[in-house]
């Protein structure tokens, strides 16, 4: 593994030829179930963190939306940018905890979304990124989680990270919970292996 990956990302660039494909033939729905309503319908502004394919991304500047998409695996970031050319998409290479890149920008977001992202921080980082994704919040802004619990795949770095305790850290900087749900995973695969995930959508008081 190249030492300069970052943390968290463990895995990612040695498999992303099979991750781009499987990512892709997942719908924004049935990634994101009952969470969807949540997510706003008219143009706004967002930060896709950990953006991966890009399946996110397309989907939102296919509604209207402006999108930052953060991917800092090089193996995914580029060829999502050819998947999805969407002049509304800008990538940056940048990653939690810090996000030095993104939080030099000054700007804040009508959402910020992290799909199948945070767990793979420890509970510094996840204290840390916190304490930086709040810089990129506004009143009202809303903020989306999805947190995968079982078994971690080979080579992969992940932590059972629970819906409670992502509340818990998100508190202090005004972000309060409007939905919360728990279920198995849609992968044949992942259900077959105990895989379930939990929706959290937070928003900014």
């Amino acid at each position: 593994m190249d030492s300069d990956r970052a943390s968290g990302t463990e895995g990612y660039g040695e498999q992303a030829p099979i991750l781009l494909i499987r990512y892709e033939e997942r719908t924004f729905e049935q990634e994101h179930g009952d969470a969807v309503e949540f997510f706003p319908r008219e143009p706004c502004s967002i930060i896709d963190i950990g953006a991966g394919t890009g399946r996110d991304a397309g989907h939102f500047a296919g509604f209207g939306h402006r999108v930052l998409a953060v991917e800092p695996t090089r193996e995914m970031r580029e060829p999502a940018m050819a998947l999805h050319p969407e002049s509304s998409i800008e990538w940056m290479d940048d990653s939690l905890p810090e996000l030095a890149k993104v939080l030099s920008r000054g700007e804040t977001f009508d959402v910020v979304n992290f799909n199948a992202v945070w767990m793979h921080l420890d509970e510094a980082q996840r204290e840390r990124g916190m304490e930086n994704v709040a810089k990129l919040c506004h009143p009202g802004t809303r903020m989306f989680f999805t947190l995968r619990h079982g078994r971690v795949p080979r080579g992969r770095r992940m932590f059972d990270v629970t819906g409670a305790e992502t509340v818990a850290l998100a508190k202090p900087y005004g972000l309060t919970p409007i939905f919360e749900l728990t279920e198995d995973s849609i992968d044949a695969d992942n259900l077959a292996k105990g895989i379930r995930w939990t929706r959290l959508v937070l928003e900014q008081q």
